[in-house]
């Protein structure tokens, strides 16, 4: 079955504090049918991104993943009631001069540093399309978004009550330790050619890892990705059932807004 998703009400929750490429928010309609009948349990992300679905969901526990340590720095400074105090502009020349500065921070191994975090922030929000990359070097290197108009934020305290109770990990996904009723959703890159947003990428392999990983989990899953052929294969073989869907093209380089096939793959979930 194939569904195109629409503007649904998701509910009350708080808005991500950073763009994130391939966010999740639109997925929110077809999570929630699983999450109402599992919503006492704790929510594992494996791999947490921008932090639109748990940011959503608002779950009392939740165990927050990703191997990007800079976002999870960044959330840790979230978790302290960060406020920025630096000088935050749409500005070419302001945003080669902090990229610099972050790279320099994280080369000089201050990259947990609350600088880094406001760095981070500010490179994302102003960089292009809010990409998150890096090079080989484990350096920033998005360039400059030329958006016309850009509100930036400097008060993350209200954040600071919501994510009280959440731990935040940068580990690889197979060394968190699970409970037996976590309810785990996984959101890894996209089964496509470009897939470095952090400096080791995450390639075939890696799919294949994650797929059996949360196949051994006895709890609720679900998992989301581009609905490849050997996406679909990989996730039936392992006893998942799939939920075929029409997404948004969030990023093109050409212009391009033709949908996305996504699957939705999940097991062991209660439909309620």
């Amino acid at each position: 079955m194939t569904l195109v998703a629409g503007a649904i009400e998701v509910g009350s929750g708080i808005r991500p504090p950073l763009k994130w490429a391939g966010g999740k928010r639109w997925l929110l309609p077809h999570i929630l049918p699983f999450w109402r009948a599992a919503r006492r349990r704790r929510l594992v992300e494996p791999l947490c991104g921008g932090l639109a679905v748990a940011l959503s969901l608002l779950p009392e526990r939740a165990l927050l993943n990703d191997i990007n340590p800079h976002i999870i720095n960044f959330y840790s400074w979230l978790r302290r009631g960060l406020r920025i105090s630096l000088p935050m502009k749409n500005e070419v020349s302001l945003f080669y001069e902090y990229r610099q500065r972050f790279n320099a921070l994280v080369g000089a191994g201050q990259a947990h540093t609350r600088q880094a975090a406001s760095l981070f922030y500010y490179l994302n929000r102003t960089c292009y399309n809010g990409l998150c990359r890096f090079n080989r070097k484990g350096e920033f290197n998005v360039p400059f978004g030329r958006y016309k108009n850009i509100r930036y934020k400097s008060d993350f305290t209200e954040y600071r009550a919501v994510l009280a109770n959440w731990e935040f990990q940068c580990v690889d996904f197979e060394k968190l330790i699970l409970e037996p009723e976590d309810f785990v959703y996984a959101d890894p890159p996209y089964d496509v050619e470009f897939r470095q947003y952090a400096k080791d990428g995450f390639p075939w392999a890696d799919q294949e890892r994650l797929a059996r990983w949360l196949a051994s989990h006895p709890g609720p899953v679900v998992t989301s990705n581009q609905a490849t052929d050997r996406v679909k294969r990989l996730y039936r073989s392992l006893g998942f059932d799939l939920l075929l869907l029409k997404g948004p093209r969030l990023i093109s380089c050409t212009g391009d807004r033709t949908p996305v096939d996504e699957v939705l793959a999940y097991r062991n979930c209660a439909d309620g």
